[in-house]
């Protein structure tokens, strides 16, 4: 059975309505409304890379100390693929080293981020980075926009806690 689009004219509007073979007619006086505008799409940014400071720093071979850094969100694929490994798969507590070292995108003036550089973080920093990694991945941010309840200038508070230990 073949289905086609309805025509004008096609649909009876009660008694003495037209039937296909007549020409719809429009009262002379007759003004078509314009239709309403459509409802605009809410454009929604997902916001993909989020920036850390670590409580102590990362010390590199000359010295430097790199604290400021930045963290994506992280794909299945960045959970699954440690799992692969076989340091984890010896030792379940790399399984956070690992997947840190995919999912940091840059720390300080490094040229190159890896599971090696995370390895060798303190282990404040390396608690420090957990905690942020359940948070953007996890539960999302914890931020809230507030008002002063003095000045009314308006500011963020992080609600989970952003030091180590706080949640």
């Amino acid at each position: 059975m073949r289905r086609s689009a309805a025509r004008a004219g096609d649909f009876a509007q009660g008694p003495g309505a037209e039937t296909e073979q007549s020409a719809p007619v429009a009262a002379p006086d007759t003004q078509v409304a314009p239709s309403a505008p459509a409802p605009q799409q809410q454009r929604y940014e997902l916001r993909t890379e989020f920036a850390f400071q670590l409580p102590r720093g990362y010390v590199d071979d000359a010295g430097t100390v790199h604290r400021d850094g930045v963290m994506r969100l992280s794909t299945a694929r960045d959970e699954l693929v440690p799992l692969r490994d076989v340091r984890v798969q010896e030792n379940p507590a790399f399984l956070s080293v690992v997947l840190l070292g995919r999912v940091i995108t840059r720390l300080g003036t490094l040229p190159m981020m890896h599971d090696g550089i995370v390895e060798n973080m303190f282990a404040s920093d390396l608690a420090f980075l957990q905690d942020f990694y359940r948070q953007i991945n996890a539960e999302g941010h914890t931020r809230a926009s507030v008002e002063c309840p003095h000045c009314s200038e308006p500011f963020e508070v992080e609600l989970g806690g952003s030091r180590l230990g706080e949640s």
